[in-house]
C-alpha cells in the first residue's frame, strides 16, 4: 500500500539515516514542517553498522567542534531517550617511541581546538586499562569526554524525538530525483508520487554520488566495505573504547563487545573508482596498509547500474532497499585474535554476529555538509568516510543551520561541496582541500 505522502512541505530530507534523521529532529525543533523519505528502512546501512564510537581524538581538526558539539547533544538525547550513550572514554594505544611521536603529532595538530584528549605514558596507561594486557603499551591518547552508544537504538530513537516535534517519516518510499523549477528546488519525486519542498537536504549516505550525478551536480565520492563483529557478554572490567592498531573495541550495552580493526575495509575497483582515480589515488597510497583494494563482481554491478535514468519509473534506488555487502570474516576474526594476545580477559570470547556496510567516503575524509550552490534549495550531508555516526547529531544541526540560513553554531568552511572543482570530464576533477586520506571509523 502506497503512503499517504503530504503535499507539501518545507524541508524533504532524502535518506533516514542518523545524519538525516538528525537534521529532521533540529529542523523540526525549529517549527518546520519536515519529512524523511527513506528508501528502506530507518538506518538500514551504515548507520546501524558502524563501531558506536563517540570521539574527538584522532579527528582532523576541522572535525573537532562538531565532535565537542556532538558530546553534548548526545548527553541530551539519551535523557530523552535510551541510545545507550556511555561516556565511557576512549583511547588510542602505542607501544613504542614512534607511536607516542604519532600521538602527540594528532594531540600538537588539535591545539587550536578546546579537546579534553591527553597523552599518557607509563603507569598512567596501565591504570587507564583495568585488565592487564600482554602488550607492553607504553603510551595512549586519551579522552575521558568521548564515549559510545548503540547504532542499532541512535538513529531509531533520534527518529522517535523527531517524530514527537512534527516530522513525518515514510519508510520504503525512495526518492527517486529532484523537482527542479527554473533552476532551484521545487520538491521531490518519490516512487508514490511528487512531494513540494522548496528546500531539501540528500542524505543518502553511499547513494549520494547517484542521486547528485543524476540530478547534475558532480560529487566526488566511493564506497569502502567495513566490518565489525561483536562477541557474546564477557565478564570483563574493560569499559574503554581502544583504538590497538592491529584491533579495535568497545563495549556494549549487552555485556559484549563491538571488535573491528581499520584493516578489515576493502575499497572494490568500480567504474566511479576509475573515473575518480586522479581524486582517490593519493587517499589510496597514504591508506595502503590499512585498505584492501579489490576486483569482482561489484565492478559489473556498478557498470550495469544506470547513472542516468528517468524519475517516472523504477529507479536504482528501488532495486536495491539496503546495502548488505556481509563481512570480511577474515579480517575481523584477526582483529579479536590481537584482541585477545592484547588483553587475556578476552580468551574465551565468543562471536555472537560479524556484519558488513558500506561507508560514503570522500578524497580528504571530510564530510560535505552543503549548499549546493548550482541548485538554490539543495543541500547535501554526506561522504562521513566512516566516522559520521559519532558527530551525527551535530552534523545534522550544522545542516539544519544552513537549510534555515541562520548563523551556523559551528565553521563549515571545510565541509563545503564547492572545495571539489570539477573539470570537463568526470574522470580528471581535483579537490581544493588541504590534504588526502583516511581517519579510521567509528
Amino acid at each position: 500500500m502506497s503512503p499517504s505522502l503530504p503535499q507539501q512541505v518545507d524541508v524533504a530530507i532524502i535518506g533516514g539515516g542518523i545524519i538525516g534523521i538528525s537534521t529532521a529532529w533540529a529542523l523540526a525543533k525549529a517549527g518546520l514542517k519536515v519529512a524523511v523519505f527513506e528508501k528502506g528502512v530507518v538506518a538500514g546501512e551504515q548507520s546501524s553498522r558502524n563501531w558506536g564510537w563517540i570521539r574527538s581524538i584522532g579527528r582532523d581538526p576541522a572535525e573537532l567542534p562538531l565532535a565537542h558539539r556532538a558530546n553534548s547533544l548526545w548527553r541530551e538525547i539519551q535523557r530523552q531517550v535510551n541510545v545507550g550513550y556511555r561516556q565511557t572514554g576512549l583511547a588510542y594505544l602505542g607501544e613504542n617511541a614512534a607511536d607516542q611521536v604519532e600521538l602527540q603529532k594528532w594531540l600538537d595538530s588539535a591545539r587550536l581546538h578546546p579537546t579534553g584528549a591527553r597523552l599518557l605514558t607509563g603507569d598512567a596507561v596501565r591504570k587507564l586499562l583495568a585488565e592487564p594486557s600482554q602488550r607492553p603499551w607504553t603510551s595512549a591518547l586519551h579522552s575521558g569526554e568521548d564515549g559510545v552508544a548503540e547504532p542499532h537504538l541512535a538513529t531509531a530513537g533520534i527518529a522517535q524525538l523527531a517524530q514527537a516535534a512534527g516530522c513525518q517519516i515514510f519508510e520504503q518510499c525512495a526518492v527517486r530525483g529532484l523537482d527542479i523549477v527554473d533552476g532551484r528546488t521545487a520538491g521531490v519525486i518519490t516512487e508514490h508520487g511528487r512531494v513540494g519542498a522548496d528546500r531539501v537536504v540528500l542524505a543518502g549516505g553511499a547513494w549520494s554520488r547517484l542521486m547528485c550525478g543524476n540530478t547534475g551536480v558532480f560529487l566526488p565520492q566511493l564506497k569502502v566495505h567495513g566490518s565489525a563483529l561483536r562477541t557474546a557478554a564477557l565478564p570483563n572490567d574493560l569499559d574503554l573504547a581502544i583504538n590497538g592498531k592491529q584491533f579495535t573495541c568497545r563495549p556494549r550495552a549487552d555485556g559484549g563487545y563491538t571488535v573491528s580493526r581499520l584493516a578489515a575495509s576493502v575499497a572494490d575497483v568500480t567504474p566511479d573508482s576509475i573515473r575518480l582515480m586522479r581524486l582517490f589515488l593519493p587517499a589510496w597510497m597514504a591508506q595502503r596498509q590499512n585498505l584492501k583494494i579489490r576486483f569482482g563482481r561489484r565492478f559489473f554491478e556498478e557498470l550495469l547500474t544506470p547513472t542516468r535514468f528517468a524519475l517516472d519509473r523504477p529507479t536504482p534506488f528501488e532495486k536495491t532497499r539496503i546495502l548488505d555487502p556481509g563481512p570480511n570474516v577474515g579480517a575481523v576474526h584477526a582483529a579479536l585474535r590481537q584482541l585477545q594476545q592484547a588483553f587475556p580477559a578476552f580468551e574465551g570470547a565468543q562471536v555472537a554476529h560479524a556484519w558488513g556496510g558500506m561507508m560514503d567516503v570522500t578524497p580528504d575524509a571530510l564530510p560535505v555538509i552543503s549548499a549546493v550552490d548550482a541548485i538554490p534549495g539543495f543541500f547535501i550531508g554526506t561522504g562521513f568516510s566512516g566516522h559520521g555516526f559519532g558527530i551525527g547529531p551535530a552534523a545534522g544541526e550544522l545542516l539544519a543551520e544552513l537549510v534555515r540560513e541562520v548563523v551556523p553554531t559551528v565553521g563549515h568552511h571545510a565541509f563545503r561541496l564547492s572545495r571539489f572543482r570539477a573539470s570537463r570530464r568526470d574522470g580528471s576533477p581535483h579537490a581544493g582541500s588541504r590534504r588526502a586520506g583516511t581517519q579510521g571509523a567509528e
